[in-house]
């Protein structure tokens, strides 16, 4: 009997998406100047995307929009994102309004991050917002990605949708964005992944809320999903937040050297779909960037073509 044949591995060629990374910020209040410093600097070096975190219930958070805004006036290139927007706290048609008008005024350079935010239902109760069970929450969700691409849609009819948890109701569509933005959605638990690999642009998991294992493994869940719901599963674009050190201990992942930081991210890349990664440094913030630009960045582009030619 012949063995059963095995599709291969995709090439760096065959692959849709571009290989990127970038960093993400905590928005504190007390260190304004020294996050403006570091996305300056994550712009200098090349650095494709720049995320910032979405805490409004925090008493010590800035806003995220507003710094988002400052940060697009300091940098040329980067790309910015609410990682993730806090869906509670934000109307989807103003969330819509919000990042097509930073789109248009960056010249294209905003992606929008969203998340259900069932996780903080404590805090965004406490301002006002909505405590949501996670099968509300996701419910909203579902109607909040309709809504904003609604909002984002161009031309002069005026835009409806009737919700449980959202509407419209002669809303004229716009401004549109200067770029199709995609919609990133943070999803962990099945029905999350299903609802992403339906309607999102992309699934934005965090370590360590997800370790690569399991990033790895989900993603074979996302294929089957995005298939499932008629998609590509190219048309669900990986990304991966991690929080870590490099030049680490070595206890745990993330937290290690620069080559097994190298060798964790590749395999992402060939066994996980991954084809973006966001860094938030663990102290020691500056130099941090630098490592990751100067060693890590360079090694797993290089290892990537290399390994992934031969698959």
């Amino acid at each position: 009997m012949s063995e059963p044949v095995t599709a291969p591995a995709p090439t760096t060629a065959e692959r849709v998406h571009p290989l990127e990374f970038g960093i993400a910020l905590n928005p504190e209040a007390a260190r304004i100047d020294e996050l403006i410093r570091l996305a300056e600097l994550a712009d200098s070096r090349g650095f494709e995307l720049l995320g910032l975190m979405d805490h409004p219930y925090m008493g010590a958070a800035l806003e995220a929009w507003t710094l988002l805004s400052v940060l697009a006036a300091r940098t040329e290139r980067i790309r910015l994102f609410p990682d993730v927007a806090n869906l509670p706290l934000r109307p989807p048609a103003m969330l819509a309004k919000a990042a097509a008008s930073l789109d248009l005024i960056s010249g294209g350079r905003v992606e929008l991050g969203l998340g259900a935010g069932a996780a903080a239902d404590h805090g965004g109760g406490g301002m006002g917002g909505p405590r949501r069970s996670p099968k509300v929450a996701i419910d909203a969700l579902e109607e909040a990605v309709a809504v904003i691409r609604r909002v984002w849609a161009a031309g002069d009819t005026p835009a409806a949708y009737e919700g449980e948890h959202y509407r419209l109701e002669g809303v004229v569509p716009g401004p549109a964005p200067a770029h199709p933005i995609g919609i990133w959605l943070g999803a962990y638990r099945p029905r999350m992944l299903e609802v992403t690999a339906r309607l999102g642009d992309g699934w934005l998991p965090s370590f360590p809320y997800l370790d690569p294992a399991a990033v790895i493994a989900l993603n074979h869940r996302m294929d089957e999903a995005a298939s499932a719901a008629g998609r590509a599963p190219s048309d669900v674009r990986r990304l991966y937040n991690i929080i870590g050190r490099i030049d680490g201990n070595g206890g745990a992942p993330f937290n290690e050297g620069s080559a097994a930081w190298t060798e964790r991210l590749t395999e992402l890349v060939l066994d996980g779909g991954v084809s973006a990664f966001v860094l938030t440094p663990m102290a020691d913030h500056a130099r941090q960037i630098e490592t990751f630009h100067a060693e890590v960045v360079p090694a797993v582009r290089e290892a990537v073509s290399k390994e992934g030619a031969n698959r």
